[in-house]
């Protein structure tokens, strides 16, 4: 039977050892389960986003960088070749899954040897109870200070949830605290020394979730309660009665006296200058000159041999 030391919830080392259970500390450690376990909890944990570009995703490449022949040259299609700087990615990653499940048994199975590679190397204590009515993290790392474990990466097994010891190792980068039942077998080798609660270890029920309700801040009695000034109540605007306007009485427009004088007086007619006629079509060309009229030239005809 596996024994482990044995210590009082105030961090005071007891005179006996605390006795594992046979059930699961038995000795056995399966290295291949474990090996296992640990490969598909950290695949799990992996997002699988990562993304490289091959040459049909990369910008450009269009154009045939020169000629095929003549200029001494290697032939070459694109410029965006897996072989030329700035080109696309041979065989790169590419957005995946990589969720790996394993069978129930297989991971109860890594855990139990997780359990009992710690309990046979000595990584392994049992404390009485964990009693925090609040989240201190002085108070916790004072504890494992009592205990020897302040330096080393720690891992809390608690029996149930344990909300006010949670909240206090939150703080605190190499000290995680979980559930007994929840922990993997990963969890149980990330620690250097592992830390259960007696009460995890024996057949007692799992509690309720233990719950704390945060104290009020206390209120300051010399302090003067501060009063705020009351705004004014708005008082309600007055209608204003709307005052009847004056009529005016219009004024007559004056106008010149030399403007109406000069429209009372009749126009005077102007002489109307004598209009210059321009010349007739007839008038001012000369005459036109009349040839001999027909009847003239069958009167006189003409005779021959030119007497």
């Amino acid at each position: 039977m596996i024994e482990a030391p044995h210590y009082s919830a105030a961090g005071a080392k007891k005179g006996a050892e605390f006795s594992l259970p046979g059930e699961y500390f038995d000795g056995d450690v399966n290295e291949a389960v474990l090996h296992t376990a640990v490969r598909a909890y950290l695949n799990n944990q992996r997002q699988g986003t990562a993304a490289t570009k091959t040459r049909s995703f990369v910008s450009g490449g269009n154009q045939k960088p020169w000629k095929q022949k003549g200029t001494g040259r290697a032939r070459a299609g694109s410029s965006r070749s897996p072989i030329w700087r700035g080109g696309g990615i041979v065989f790169g990653p590419q957005p995946r899954d990589y969720r790996t499940d394993i069978p129930r048994k297989v991971r109860l199975l890594a855990r139990k040897s997780a359990l009992n590679t710690r309990a046979a190397t000595g990584g392994m204590m049992v404390v009485e109870g964990l009693s925090f009515n609040s989240p201190r993290t002085t108070e916790l790392v004072a504890l494992l200070t009592k205990l020897g474990v302040a330096e080393k990466k720690v891992l809390i097994l608690t029996h149930g949830v344990h909300e006010a010891l949670y909240l206090s190792s939150r703080n605190l980068a190499r000290v995680h605290v979980m559930n007994y039942a929840e922990a993997a077998a990963y969890d149980i080798l990330w620690a250097d020394m592992v830390v259960v609660e007696e009460a995890a270890l024996t057949d007692e029920a799992t509690p309720a979730p233990r719950t704390f309700t945060p104290t009020p801040r206390p209120v300051r009695d010399d302090a003067a309660p501060v009063v705020r000034k009351a705004r004014p109540a708005s008082k309600p605007k007055a209608e204003k009665a709307a005052k009847p306007k004056a009529e005016k009485p219009k004024a007559e427009a004056k106008k010149p006296a030399a403007k109406s004088a000069a429209k009372a007086k009749p126009k005077a007619e102007k002489p109307k200058a004598d209009a210059k006629h321009a010349p007739s079509k007839g008038e001012g060309k000369p005459a036109a000159k009349h040839g001999p009229s027909k009847s003239e030239s069958k009167a006189a005809p003409k005779k021959k041999g030119g007497k």
